[in-house]
Parts: C-alpha cells; sequence; structure tokens
C-alpha cells in the first residue's frame, strides 16, 4: 500500500495571530496629542500661532516624516578629505533624510523666526515647534540651534550682521558647497574648545594674525586647531583664537572672499555614541580666513551670547525627548495586557508613568516659561530671569534626561531595546545636551557667577518664586529652606549641584502650582518638595491621581 504524505502546503499554515501588540505611534498630531503644550503656548504669549503649531504638529506626527529620523541615523554622514584628483575638499556626505529634515525646519522659522519676524510670543511659537519637530530626530537640531545663537553674536559686528543676517535669517535650505557670496541662506556653526583645554578655553592655543590692521571687523588668519567643531558643513563658524590682546571671536568662512578654499582642513568625524545624524568633527585651521568680532581681548564675552542661546535649545532638546520617551511609554501600556489587566490600569505601571510625565511636563513648563522671558528682554526682572534660570534649568532637565529614556525603555520591555524603535535612539541621544555647550559642574559654577557678579538675578529668581505663595504649603516651607541655602557662605562651590537641585525643583514647583491642575501640582509637591524624591522613578507617594496624570499624558488626540 502506497504510504500518504501531508501536501506540503499543509506546513506553512500560519503559527499564530499577532495579538496584544500595540500598533506603531504614528500618523497623529504631536500638538493636539500634547495638552500641557497646548496651555503653554497660549499661557506664555503666542496664542497666536495656534493654528499654525496645529499644521506642523500634523506634519511631525506623519509615518513618512518619523521614517526620516530612522534613516538620518542608519546612514551617517561620511567625510571625503579629497577627490578622485587629489584635491583637499573637506566634504562630508549626508543621506538625504537629514537634508529634508534640514529643510524642514530651516523653511519653518526654526533656525531664525524670532530674528526675522520679532514679535511678543515669538520666541514662545518657535519653541513649542523645535519642541515638536526634535521628538522626530533630535541631532539634526545642532545646526539649526547654532545659526539660530549665532545672530546675538554677531550683533557685536554690526558689519558682518549686515552682510551675513539676511542669509542666516532665510527660510531656505542650501547645502551646496559653495562661497557664501554664491548663496541665498547660509547655515553657522561654532568651534571653541581645544585638546588641552576643553570648557577652559583660556587655555586656547590658536593664533589669529592680522592680515592687514587690527581689532574689531579686520582680517585675521588663524592657525591652530579645535578638537570638536559643531556641524562642520556649515557655511562660517564663530570661532576662539588667541592674539596679542587676548582671546577673540572670529567668523571663519568657508570660503576665502576670492573664492578659494578656506584652509580648515577636517582630520576625521567624531564617532559619537548618539547625535549620530549630525557631524562633528577635528579640525585644523592652517591659516584660515577669519573677520574679528567684537572686542579684541573679549572673545568669551562676545560668544557667550550664542553659548547662552544654544543652552536654552539644549532644554527645549531634552525636553522633547522626555515628552517623546513619556509618549512612547504610555502609547505602549495603553495598549498591551498583563497578568489580566491592561498594563497603563496596574497601580505600580501607573505610579511609574505618572513620575515619567511629571518629570516631562515640569521641564516643559519650565522651559517654555524662559522662552517668554526671552521674549521680554527689554523688561528688567524677565532678563535677570533668563539669566540665571537657563544655567539653572540647562543643568537640570538635561541632567534628568538620561535615567528618564531608560525608565521608558524599560516599560516598553524588549521591543524598546530594538534599533527598528525609536528608544534606543531617544537613550543614545539622551545624555548628549547634559555635555555640550557646558557639563553639570559648569552651569552650577556658572549660576554662582553670576550671583556674584549680578545679585540681583537672585532676587529675580526668588521673585518669581514669589509668585506662587500661599498656593501650597509644601512649596512655601520649600522656598524658606531654599532662602537659608544662600545665607550659608561656605563651600558653595562644593555645594553648587545641591543648589542648583533645589533652584530647579523650586521653580518647577512654583510654575506647576501656579498654571498646571492641581494632580500635577499636588505629584509634584509631594513627591519633589514634600519627600526626598525616591533614586528611580516610580517612587510617587501614595493617595495621588495617577491615572489622571498618565491619561493627561496619553499621545491619544480622543480624551
Amino acid at each position: 500500500m502506497t504510504q500518504q504524505y501531508p501536501k506540503a502546503d499543509q506546513f506553512m499554515a500560519s503559527t499564530h495571530e499577532v495579538e496584544n501588540q500595540p500598533r506603531a505611534l504614528e500618523n497623529y498630531n504631536l500638538y493636539l496629542a500634547d495638552t500641557a503644550l497646548q496651555q503653554a503656548l497660549e499661557r506664555e504669549g503666542a496664542s497666536w500661532a495656534y493654528s499654525d503649531l496645529i499644521a506642523f504638529g500634523e506634519l511631525a506626527g506623519k509615518r513618512e516624516s518619523i521614517e526620516l529620523g530612522f534613516q538620518a541615523n542608519k546612514y551617517q554622514p561620511e567625510l571625503r578629505t579629497h577627490d578622485r584628483y587629489g584635491h583637499r575638499i573637506d566634504q562630508i556626505d549626508f543621506h538625504p533624510s537629514y537634508h529634508r529634515l534640514m529643510t524642514t525646519a530651516i523653511e519653518h522659522g526654526l533656525h531664525a523666526s524670532p530674528w526675522s519676524d520679532p514679535k511678543p510670543g515669538a520666541h514662545v511659537a518657535r519653541a513649542a515647534k523645535y519642541y515638536l519637530h526634535t521628538q522626530v530626530e533630535a541631532s539634526h537640531g545642532c545646526p539649526i540651534t547654532m545659526t539660530f545663537a549665532a545672530i546675538p553674536a554677531l550683533r557685536h559686528q554690526p558689519d558682518l550682521l549686515k552682510e551675513w543676517g539676511p542669509k542666516i535669517t532665510a527660510r531656505h535650505y542650501d547645502p551646496q558647497n559653495l562661497p557664501h557670496t554664491e548663496k541665498q541662506a547660509v547655515t553657522i556653526g561654532m568651534a571653541m574648545t581645544e585638546k588641552q583645554g576643553g570648557s577652559d578655553v583660556r587655555l586656547n592655543s590658536t593664533y589669529a594674525y592680522p592680515i592687514e590692521k587690527q581689532g574689531s571687523g579686520q582680517a585675521y588668519e588663524l592657525v591652530g586647531h579645535k578638537w570638536f567643531v559643531s556641524a562642520p558643513m556649515c557655511d562660517a563658524f564663530l570661532v576662539l583664537a588667541q592674539t596679542t590682546n587676548g582671546l577673540s571671536c572670529f567668523l571663519v568662512p568657508r570660503w576665502r572672499p576670492d573664492g578659494s578654499k578656506n584652509p580648515i582642513q577636517i582630520q576625521q568625524l567624531k564617532q559619537k555614541m548618539g547625535n549620530a545624524a549630525n557631524a562633528s568633527s577635528e579640525t585644523e585651521l592652517r591659516g584660515a580666513f577669519g573677520w574679528m568680532v567684537g572686542e579684541e581681548g573679549r572673545g568669551v564675552r562676545t560668544i557667550i551670547e550664542m553659548v547662552a542661546t544654544t543652552r536654552y535649545d539644549c532644554m527645549i532638546g531634552s525636553s522633547s525627548g522626555m515628552r517623546q520617551a513619556v509618549a512612547q511609554a504610555v502609547h505602549h501600556a495603553s495598549n498591551r495586557k498583563a497578568f489580566g489587566a491592561k498594563l497603563s490600569d496596574q497601580p505600580l505601571m501607573q505610579n511609574l508613568l505618572a513620575d515619567l510625565a511629571l518629570e516631562s511636563e515640569a521641564a516643559m513648563t519650565y522651559m517654555m516659561r524662559i522662552a517668554r522671558a526671552m521674549d521680554n528682554q527689554d523688561n528688567e526682572h524677565e532678563k535677570l530671569l533668563s539669566r540665571i534660570a537657563t544655567p539653572v534649568g540647562k543643568y537640570w532637565i538635561c541632567k534628568r534626561t538620561p535615567n528618564h529614556a531608560y525608565e521608558a525603555m524599560e516599560v516598553i520591555g524588549g521591543s524598546g531595546v530594538m534599533e527598528n524603535h525609536i528608544m534606543p535612539r531617544l537613550f543614545r541621544e539622551s545624555p548628549v545636551n547634559a555635555i555640550w555647550e557646558g557639563s553639570g559642574n559648569v552651569q552650577c559654577l556658572d549660576i554662582l557667577r553670576a550671583i556674584e557678579k549680578q545679585p540681583e538675578v537672585l532676587d529675580a529668581y526668588f521673585a518669581e518664586l514669589q509668585r506662587a505663595q500661599g498656593a501650597d504649603k509644601r512649596l512655601d516651607q520649600f522656598l524658606i529652606r531654599l532662602k537659608n541655602e544662600f545665607t550659608n557662605k561656605n563651600a558653595m562651590q562644593y555645594r553648587a549641584r545641591t543648589i542648583a537641585d533645589n533652584m530647579a525643583v523650586g521653580l518647577q514647583a512654583a510654575l506647576l502650582v501656579q498654571h498646571a491642575n492641581s494632580d500635577i501640582a499636588d505629584a509634584f509637591c509631594a513627591s519633589r518638595l514634600e519627600q526626598h524624591h525616591g533614586f528611580n522613578y516610580g517612587t510617587l507617594p501614595a493617595g495621588l491621581n495617577c491615572g489622571s496624570i498618565v491619561e493627561r499624558a496619553s499621545p491619544s488626540t480622543e480624551r
């Protein structure tokens, strides 16, 4: 008798159906899904931008936009030092996705809108857009930020600002490697640090030699090296170099005025753990042409205008990373069941998600308040507040982000570690802003320096907190303890991180008590002021409305 065998197609039967897995978080409106951001936009004075933010939020949430972030990081920039004939070109090639992200950012004014269209709320509206855009991809924000921050520094040299300003603020992205005279739009980078000094730029050895006359606005040739050049494919860079009268600031273009290549020679690209879509390089200046910006010997004073603005953008970037991490975690937990119930409904998970959401909303609220201060620099209180609150916020928000990203990744579990999920990129990106533009210790020392040099900044800080006085007893008691920190002048540098921690949490609490809903304010004060917050997220005290906090943070637009 002939033996019968199963037919081949019987082996191809489906082994299972995919169940209990959330869909990818895409094709949603990032702005309309963020209740706290919508309220902040109106509160801080940019309600006129509401419709624009809705359209931008829709664009940012499209699957195609999100995919650009994945592609730009997968296909990283490549350096070509020479062409096929041996000519030095120092060319960096990017994947088309990077250029599309840059185009979106610049066409929507993220690089310059408060300068090109100054009006009440301009910084607030720009901050909200930047916050949404960098949730898609953060690395390309580096040249966007530096281009944005170049304008305050170039104001120290009006003739250069007149020539370069219109091309810096133009809403057009032109990645061509051409002299700035042949382009309608340019981007600006920065080169300060050197091997031997790092944050201590006084040790810089790069030297600038006057070509003819010496002094402000004059042409020099720079000889030396830069250990870290941010975005080396920009059209020009603000650079620090020594002169006979001390450390000075220069605008160094990629091309000389005669159309020849400026000898800014890229040695290699930095191999960074994060920020992968953006190029950063080690560079040698072999007689590079540049114009002095501002007073000779006052280069730090000049370039600090750029640095302060980039530090503010670091706050936006880290707040943005927190928001995306929370959105991913809440989305996952709301669409997955375990042990017989939806993850987001289980008490311990609610504790963790609510804690992550609190941190995210506090960071965004702080950042948007400083945006309003930047919009009102003719007001003395706002000017003083931005001076002290920027290093405080840069230190705290950026430093809180790495563990925040990790905890959100753990909520998602094994899928969150996979490279086809956004969480690994958020995690790798999370330490960058804390280190760039001055690490934590540098920010803390800057806080003390600001208070010593201009004591009224501390008065402005406490005046801001006083606006919430009487609204929450826990905040009132915290304010008393915080003031006592400054009565003891001993070992201020040693205690600088403790001081900065408390200043950051105090201002966040004051803002949330005034402006957030009662569940958010109560939970923040209970966990950050009344008791010492646990070493890990997910350690909120009992009695809080965690469910309400998680629902508020949900990226779902259906509430």
